[in-house]
């Protein structure tokens, strides 16, 4: 297959998006003076002097959208036990992908290149020195793709730069051919190749020289492309359409600085009586009309600070950067109401955003799922790592606990657009009329948690409280045992290695579990003399009182609980505010 030509011909197609990206790179990186030359004057002034918010703006757009989605593997099913746990062990897997991959930092980058762009790639390969897969945000400078009608990715395409020395050291077979007529030093372009049938590297500048050619075991193309959406269906970044404005108002800038500096050093108008002109501080000129001693007033039209008002205001708009984010904003604004209505438009990109990349990462992590099986699916594993701040440790085998169950979810939060308070409201609403399973307000509430490890952790406790609530009851019954005649020593003595075990540090379960043990077994009676012996024994004993367990023993009601939450935060006010109160009530029987 000639590589080389279906390259070129692939990059001649996204000619025009790779000339808007250059202009945007540049003017991120304070280079505007060669996307618009001729506009900045040489000298100290040769760049432009007013704040990059077309930089600023991106930044701050990538740490919000930067932020890594509840990524939960499917087929966790709250009804099937196995499937649930299943499941559960390949969230696990994809957390340890993600971490190893160092997604946390590395998505803001992604966030970062799809805001500035418009698109990006994560590539995902097998790292075969630690046999597993990893996680790659590509550069987009370079980057081309082929799809089908279907969106899906037939063909992926990634053009770099190297030093040809560097190059023929890797493949000193092909030394010869890489170095060609220039020198180790010269920069040349190396491809990387991705369809579905192989992986390949090859260089353009070499008449298509093959340098390596592996075959691709998943059989689709190992990327995942974050697109953003556009009307023509072309990748546009947030910024392409506003560096003219962008240019204009640094421009402007530019130009009334050295109005300004000639303002200060115009030239001075002098009475004819001075013949003398002292220079420097606290200098004395004599005249009589000192009135007239004065600079020649070169003055700024009024209209040219209009005009940068002007442009600050269709920068930010072409940008949808609200005033809000930049601190400065309408003084009748002083609500939170209002400031939110200001933001609205940058919390519908936040979300378009969050979406676009959660659903490309949530993709990535599935390829990365399929080259764990493909390459490394007999290799036992034993990974640490956290889910939703949730540590645990991990041991699996690709082929055994993967097994062909590749999909994964991402989930922002549903409650996530919500404040905590209205969130929690919300949640416990709908719980109320059975519209949710706390299963589902777990897995969409506004903090990190690990609902399955959280769901075990409450069934945990609420045990160990039926434990303390039973020893409590226990206990209560002792002063009735006493006035009824009964020995109450073998439940204090039982209480008593209760505290004791807990002293020690035991867990509740351990403490009850040795307390209660049940005596072993006696010996059975072998013979005569034996059997005699504990008849003996009996009709010394004597009629033996009944016991705490050989009747009934009518013990205190078990200790309540607090009220639900659900009873304490239960509503919201006409205006929205969750109504944060509880209530106690007490009843008398008549």
């Amino acid at each position: 297959m000639d590589y080389a030509s279906k390259f070129d011909a692939l990059r001649k197609r996204h000619s025009q998006r790779d000339a808007r990206m250059r202009e945007v790179a540049l003017v991120r990186s304070g280079n505007a003076d060669q996307v618009f030359p001729g506009l900045f004057s040489d000298g100290i002034w040769s760049k432009p002097i007013v704040a990059n918010l077309i930089d600023v703006a991106a930044k701050d757009m990538a740490e919000q959208v930067g932020v890594l989605p509840t990524l939960t593997a499917s087929g966790d099913s709250s009804l099937d036990e196995s499937q649930r746990t299943n499941a559960d062990k390949r969230t696990k897997i994809g957390s340890y992908l993600l971490a190893v991959s160092r997604m946390t930092t590395e998505n803001i980058v992604a966030a970062d290149r799809l805001v500035t762009f418009g698109f990006v790639p994560y590539r995902v390969e097998p790292n075969f020195k630690e046999k597993r897969a990893h996680i790659h945000v590509d550069p987009v400078i370079g980057s081309y793709w082929d799809m089908d009608r279907f969106g899906r990715l037939k063909v992926y395409a990634h053009v770099y730069q190297r030093k040809a020395g560097d190059l023929a050291a890797m493949f000193p077979e092909y030394a010869t051919t890489i170095i060609g007529n220039g020198d180790g030093n010269s920069i040349v372009d190396v491809v990387r190749w991705y369809d579905e049938k192989s992986t390949v590297m090859f260089m353009p500048d070499r008449s298509g020289l093959m340098l390596a050619s592996v075959p691709n075991k998943i059989g689709r193309v190992p990327v995942a492309l974050a697109l953003r959406p556009s009307f023509d269906g072309e990748a546009r970044g947030q910024f392409d359409d506003v560096l003219p404005v962008y240019a204009a108002k640094a421009h402007l800038a530019s130009l009334t600085m050295k109005a300004v500096k000639k303002s200060v050093e115009a030239p001075l108008a002098l009475p004819s009586d001075v013949n003398r002109l002292p220079i420097g501080p606290d200098a004395v000129i004599r005249s009589n009309n000192p009135e007239k001693i004065r600079r020649v007033p070169l003055d700024i039209p009024q209209y040219a600070f209009a005009e940068n008002t002007v442009l600050s205001d269709e920068l930010k708009f072409g940008s949808r950067f609200p005033e809000a984010r930049a601190g400065s904003m309408d003084n009748s604004v002083v609500t939170g109401q209002g400031v939110k209505a200001l933001m609205a438009g940058f919390d519908g990109q936040i979300k378009i955003a969050q979406m676009v990349l959660g659903e490309a990462l949530a993709e990535a992590v599935s390829i990365a799922m399929e080259i764990e099986e493909k390459y490394f699916g007999d290799t036992e594993k034993n990974v640490t790592g956290s889910v939703n701040g949730m540590p645990f440790k991990l041991k699996y085998k690709p082929s055994r606990d993967i097994k062909g169950q590749y999909g994964i979810t991402p989930e922002y939060g549903l409650m996530a657009g919500l404040d905590p308070n209205r969130a929690l409201v919300w949640a416990l609403q709908a719980r109320g009329d059975k519209l949710l399973s706390r299963s589902f307000v777990r897995r969409n509430l506004p903090v990190s948690l690990n609902a399955s490890e959280e769901e075990r952790m409450i069934d945990m406790e609420e045990m160990r409280d039926s434990l303390k609530a039973g020893v409590a009851s226990l206990a209560a019954a002792i002063p009735q045992m006493a006035g009824t005649g009964q020995d109450p020593m073998p439940i204090i003595t039982k209480l008593a290695t209760v505290i004791s075990e807990r002293k020690a540090g035991k867990p509740i379960e351990d403490a009850v579990a040795k307390a209660f043990e049940p005596p072993k077994p006696k010996k059975e009676p072998t013979g005569p003399a034996d059997l005699a012996e504990d008849m003996a024994e009996v009709a010394a004993a004597g009629p033996q009182q009944p016991g705490p367990g050989d009747g009934p023993v009518q013990n205190e009601a078990l200790p309540q609980g607090p009220p639900p939450m659900q009873q304490l935060l239960a509503g919201l006010t006409g205006k929205g505010t969750p109504v944060l109160a509880g209530r106690v009530v007490r009843q008398v029987p008549a």
